[in-house]
């Protein structure tokens, strides 16, 4: 068989003959990222708030990541988790000292966390009820989102989701977010788990109230019923503490994360309580790339920076006066602009219409956002951003506010 010729050709072209259809992408190409700031193959340069929609928490190509990275390519990129490597467990005890008593998987995704703790709720049943496949009911959220396999996204009840994929899982009943009577109401002897998003980020920056999961953690105490937290959006920063849950004062019993965790290199991970830690056994759940020494390498350059510049007391301060100057958009573009949510450095602004002509626009004049839920854009910018930058981007909006009016 001969080797298919080498043909020089543009970015776009090839996207276009080779890769698969299923993403609206933006007509750039971009190749090069330093800090908060990305360069397309023209020259121009962009801000981007999007962070690979909430994972290049430390911006792209932070110093200490990219040393953190190269050093340890050259010394051991991959095992077996068959075996140990010290990169795993020094990853795993300090996930555990934010978290709580407890112990971690690592895994490459927040789609495969969120599909290990459907899997932890499934073991879970088993022990409460002492018979397979009884026990099996999870309640989740509307709107929510916990990936696109078919666990994750049977746990997610949107119909632009699961469309096209049925048969879905079973064992999936869904309540209101943020009504407490409403979970209640769909526990009965065969609920084995709730799982929630601290946040909504997917579905237009819906944030759990402190009284909801409060009244959660109670709730699922009384009736023996796990708490699962998906973190993977909201967490590792995003919002000013490290876990978005810890300003309800709560702890859950096991933590879905991923994205900003690797700050770029794919790692996921779910931390699980110590006392139901033990319903994994060997055999029971694995990964072949889970926790490599390259992946583990990334998230513990992560978590360095974060601890060594204070980005979690930066997000708090910085974000009270970038939200403000949000705030203040939607006080002077009320037709356009309905309302800004969200914590920190996730953040929601709620549109009266449909936000692909704005998210075009500002793109056009150099700041890179994402959509979300509807009519929703989703600003996320790296734990990293200066106060210029956060201010850059509210008079880019304000610009494209003004020319749309």
């Amino acid at each position: 068989m001969s080797s298919p010729s080498i043909i020089r050709t543009n970015t776009a072209d090839l996207y276009d003959a080779h890769v698969l259809k299923n993403y609206a992408r933006a007509p750039m190409t971009l190749v090069r990222g330093r800090g908060a700031q990305v360069w397309d193959d023209a020259g121009n340069a962009y801000l981007d708030f999007t962070s690979g929609i909430a994972v290049s928490s430390l911006g792209h190509c932070h110093p200490h990541w990219v040393a953190a990275i190269q050093r340890q390519a050259g010394e051991l990129i991959h095992t077996s988790n068959l075996f140990r490597h010290p990169n795993q467990g020094e990853l795993a005890r300090r996930l555990v000292g934010y978290a709580g008593p407890g112990r971690v998987f690592f895994c490459n995704s927040g789609g495969e966390a969120d599909e290990g703790m459907i899997k932890l709720s499934r073991l879970h049943g088993v022990a409460k009820s002492g018979v397979e496949g009884k026990c099996i009911k999870v309640i989740v959220a509307k709107n929510a989102f916990h990936g696109r396999m078919f666990g994750g996204m049977s746990a997610t009840p949107q119909e632009k989701i699961q469309k096209g994929f049925r048969p879905l899982v079973p064992g999936f009943a869904v309540a209101e977010l943020n009504n407490l009577q409403s979970f209640a109401e769909q526990m009965d002897e065969d609920t084995t788990a709730v799982l929630v998003e601290s946040i909504q980020g997917e579905s237009g920056i819906n944030p759990c109230t402190t009284e909801f999961l409060v009244g959660l953690r109670k709730l699922c105490d009384e009736r023996k019923v796990l708490l699962l937290i998906d973190e993977v959006q909201c967490g590792l920063g995003r919002t000013g503490t490290f876990y978005a849950f810890e300003a309800a004062g709560i702890r859950p019993d096991a933590i879905a994360m991923a994205k900003g965790l690797g700050g770029g290199f794919p790692i996921g991970a779910i931390w699980i309580a110590d006392r139901f830690a033990d319903l994994f056994q060997p055999g029971s759940h694995g990964s072949t790339f889970g926790g490599t020494p390259l992946a583990c390498a990334a998230g513990l350059a992560v978590l360095d920076v974060i601890e060594r510049e204070n980005l979690l007391e930066k997000v708090r301060q910085q974000s009270v006066g970038w939200h403000a100057g949000l705030q203040q958009l939607a006080a002077e573009f009320p037709a356009q602009l309905a309302e800004v949510r969200g914590r920190g450095y996730l953040v929601g602004l709620q549109l009266t219409s449909d936000p692909a002509p704005y998210i075009a626009a500002l793109r056009e004049r150099g700041l890179l956002v994402v959509s979300s839920g509807n009519n929703v854009i989703r600003v996320l910018p790296p734990l990293t951003a200066t106060p210029d930058e956060l201010s850059r981007s509210v008079e880019i909006l304000r610009a494209v506010l003004v020319a749309k009016a």
